[in-house]
């Protein structure tokens, strides 16, 4: 049997009249790999200037707090548009969703439309196989559970050998600076709330209210690039995505050669395998929280282990998260449930309080000013956002 896959990159606006290929490449598909891109890189200095006026610093600035609640907002219209098409010319197909905002989007995803969806990232896999690096123990040894929600979860067991790995990371960041210096900000959580977190230190350093919100404090645990700099995705990626495109037209024009392709450690070819082998496969998937996370919203996205094989995705029941980890990723829900209901309702009102009760915005700024920061970031983009009340 010959399985399609087809893939959405890089998307106009919601209301442009470009024309694009998707109800060409969707009909018969049995998978729909999602990356999309709206707005170009007509919102990168707004999502990131205007917060950073108002003293809310931001390092990637695309998931969560005022560059991430943007992003969705103009997101979130065409990605439920992909969804809609895929519902009439491949109802039967598993849609991957690797764009981002991944809990934002993936909640308007299991609310509003009827196709398999689940949300995959990186962070998982990625960090566990840098905690075997820092312990310095075989990766294929070390043994780990890890939950919670994308870019907020937690290794709660962390062995080797029946050793638990976390005394000995203690130990040694406390007496290699060195190695401090490779994660200081998922160290210091480390070290004050008992676990490991999943995202980089400096894209998890906007998810909490503690390293961002004095100028002193970013100085002390945030460093260049992607553990902390400010405003790093906002001055890069246009660069970023030159140089990619110029890459990409000297490849169709012949000047360049493709470069050989090699098995990553994305999830996207485990998930098509183990489906089309019918041989079980482990991910970390983002899904619905029914019943998987006890403490934490039900009905929300989480971010758990998930068994793939032939019969579809199976997320496996975590239990309750420790109680200090559980509590940031709530904080965290709250955005995202407020969020996802400004997409669905198209409700201005509701995505100006997800802005109020973000955990790094709030330590920031007054209500008035997130308020006024919202007014201004809405000015800026209007053409990407129509539609809404």
């Amino acid at each position: 049997m010959t399985r399609r896959t087809s893939a959405e990159c890089r998307y106009p606006p919601a209301h442009s009249p470009t024309p694009t290929l998707r109800r060409e490449a969707l009909p018969g598909s049995d998978y729909v790999i999602s990356c999309i891109e709206v707005s170009g890189l007509g919102c990168v200095r707004a999502d990131n200037d205007i917060p950073l006026k108002f003293g809310v610093s931001q390092c990637i600035g695309d998931t969560v707090g005022p560059g991430g609640l943007f992003k969705a907002l103009r997101t979130a219209p065409v990605w439920l548009e992909v969804l809609k098409d895929c519902e009439t010319d491949c109802p039967n197909a598993w849609v991957l969703n690797y764009t981002n905002p991944m809990s934002l989007l993936s909640l308007a995803a299991f609310r509003a439309a009827r196709m398999l969806t689940v949300g995959l990232c990186h962070s998982v896999q990625g960090s566990s196989r840098q905690l075997a690096g820092y312990a310095d123990v075989p990766y294929e040894e070390m043994e780990w559970a890890c939950a919670g929600i994308n870019h907020m979860a937690w290794f709660t067991k962390l062995e080797h050998k029946g050793r638990d790995l976390y005394p000995l990371l203690l130990e040694r960041i406390d007496a290699d600076p060195e190695l401090y210096e490779k994660d200081p900000v998922r160290f210091d959580m480390m070290r004050h709330m008992g676990a490991f977190v999943t995202e980089s230190s400096g894209h998890f350093s906007e998810y909490v209210p503690y390293y961002r919100k004095r100028r002193e404090l970013i100085e002390r645990y945030c460093r260049a690039g992607y553990l902390g700099q400010e405003s790093f995705y906002a001055d890069n990626w246009p660069n970023w995505r030159k140089a990619a495109d110029e890459r990409r037209q000297r490849v169709l024009k012949g000047d360049e050669p493709l470069a050989e392709a090699k098995r990553s450690t994305e999830y996207a070819s485990y998930i098509i395998g183990a489906r089309e082998s019918n041989v079980p496969f482990t991910i970390h998937g983002n899904v619905l929280n029914r019943g998987l996370i006890d403490n934490l919203p039900q009905d929300g996205c989480v971010e758990v282990a998930c068994r793939v094989d032939g019969s579809g995705i199976h997320p496996t029941p975590y239990g309750e998260l420790p109680a200090q980890l559980a509590a940031l990723c709530a904080s965290n829900m709250a955005f995202f449930e407020l969020g996802t209901e400004a997409v669905l309702k198209r409700d201005r009102q509701a995505a100006l309080y997800a802005l109020m009760v973000d955990p790094l915005t709030a330590a920031v700024c007054s209500p008035a000013e997130i308020k006024q920061m919202f007014e201004e970031m809405w000015a800026a983009q209007a053409e990407f956002l129509p539609g809404y009340q």
